[in-house]
């Protein structure tokens, strides 16, 4: 049995915060396992909301309830109502309201309440709801602050405030709050029915882990592998993508074998083939990275999609004709070392190709994370791995295509 298996009950619910935090969903539960309902549910709130969330949809449905019911009423509530929200959606970053009145509370009564609510809940702001419980104004504390005890909520609260929707997804909540930088939002149903608060720092939080999880995914490394993850996990996580890298490194090698004979008989063809490979790879992740960074900021509105490839071709022709014309030069002084009359020819054959490819390659770049969104799967995952093969296959055929054919 492993020491965290073995780890003793009487944790602190603050150090049994920061284990879970540091690891996989999977992994965290299995290290909960041993501990008490109560002491569990007082670690998952001092949690991102984000990463509770992950932790109760991985848990066994009986220990979940059991979580559940252990959890005071207000956060149970709003806990189950994370869970009926697509990940990364603020509906799932939610915590339960807090510090919630009618408009006709006074001043007074409010500071009696909050002197209560503060002590187990972190108030920023007072949120006035009508009797339908729609959100129709927000209290600042300075204005409490000012005013005087008898009077009303509604006569210093802010109306018609911000608010964010449960569906919305991190990404254009994170859009719309750019130029707010609110510590707090409040979260309605369209109809402005008040359900929830998210913090801004959870959103922040939710998202930098995103966005570390990104670069992994373009290369088959999931979500879920941490540094802590065992390698037994990381091994079963990884393998598959690079089979299928195997897979997909066997396409270019047999369009390499399709012109074996060329290679035999122009030697120096063999020199200049990882040149163009790397070359061409280089100007396909440069439209990747660009089209994932629009598509992550929402930058990439409907119907652009044209207008992205386009633009990558264009870059990838320009950026192909330049290095094309060094390539080729160099191409050329190394074969008339090497004495072949052919020189020339083969200095415009490597030029010609580099433009090709790199044109090949932009656009690749451009549709491989369109192509995943399309399909419905994630954009990030494993796009280097398509992008490489597309690459590869281009830049190679096109070199010694043209060279069996002219030479």
């Amino acid at each position: 049995m492993t020491a965290e298996a073995q780890a003793p009950t009487t944790i602190s619910p603050d150090r049994l915060a920061l284990e879970i935090v540091r690891r996989a969903p999977a992994e965290g539960v299995k290290f909960l396992e041993p501990h008490p309902v109560e002491i569990v549910v007082a670690a998952l709130e001092r949690v991102n909301p984000a990463i509770r969330r992950s932790l109760l949809e991985a848990m066994a449905e009986e220990r979940r309830s059991a979580v559940l019911d252990a959890a005071r009423p207000e956060a149970r509530s709003t806990w189950r109502r994370n869970l009926e929200y697509t990940e990364n959606s603020i509906g799932g970053l939610m915590d339960p309201p807090v510090a919630v009145f009618g408009p006709d509370a006074t001043i007074g009564e409010a500071v009696d309440e909050l002197q209560t609510l503060v002590k187990r809940a972190f108030v920023t702001y007072l949120f006035v709801t009508d009797p339908d419980e729609r959100l129709v104004g927000v209290v600042v504390m300075r204005e409490m602050l000012l005013g005087q005890r008898s009077q009303r909520l509604e006569e210093i609260m802010l109306r018609d405030p911000f608010f964010l929707t449960p569906r919305m997804t991190l990404t254009e909540a994170m859009r719309s709050v750019l130029n707010r930088h609110y510590p707090v939002y409040p979260v309605c149903e369209p109809d402005g029915r008040l359900i929830g608060l998210v913090r801004g720092q959870t959103m922040f939080e939710a998202q930098a882990i995103e966005i570390s999880a990104q670069a992994g995914s373009m290369v088959g490394v999931e979500k879920e592998e941490r540094l802590s993850t065992p390698w037994p996990r990381s091994l079963k996580f990884r393998h598959p993508w690079l089979q299928l890298n195997l897979l997909t490194a066997f396409v270019a090698a047999a369009v390499v074998g399709v012109f074996q004979n060329t290679i035999d008989e122009i030697v120096v063809l063999a020199v200049f083939l990882p040149v163009l490979a790397g070359q061409s790879g280089n100007t396909g992740c440069q439209a990747l990275a660009v089209a994932l960074r629009g598509m992550t900021l929402g930058e990439l509105k409907p119907g652009r999609e044209k207008v992205l490839v386009l633009k990558e071709g264009l870059l990838g022709l320009l950026n192909g004709g330049l290095v094309g014309l060094t390539a080729g030069a160099g191409m050329y002084f190394f074969a008339r070392s090497q004495q072949n009359p052919d020189a020339w020819l083969l200095g415009l054959i490597v030029c010609f190709a580099m433009l090709l490819s790199c044109v090949i390659s932009g656009v690749s770049g451009a549709l491989v994370p369109l192509t995943l969104k399309r399909l419905g799967a994630d954009p990030a995952t494993a796009s280097s791995i398509f992008l490489t093969t597309a690459t590869d296959v281009a830049s190679m055929g096109i070199f010694l295509a043209l060279a069996t054919w002219l030479v």
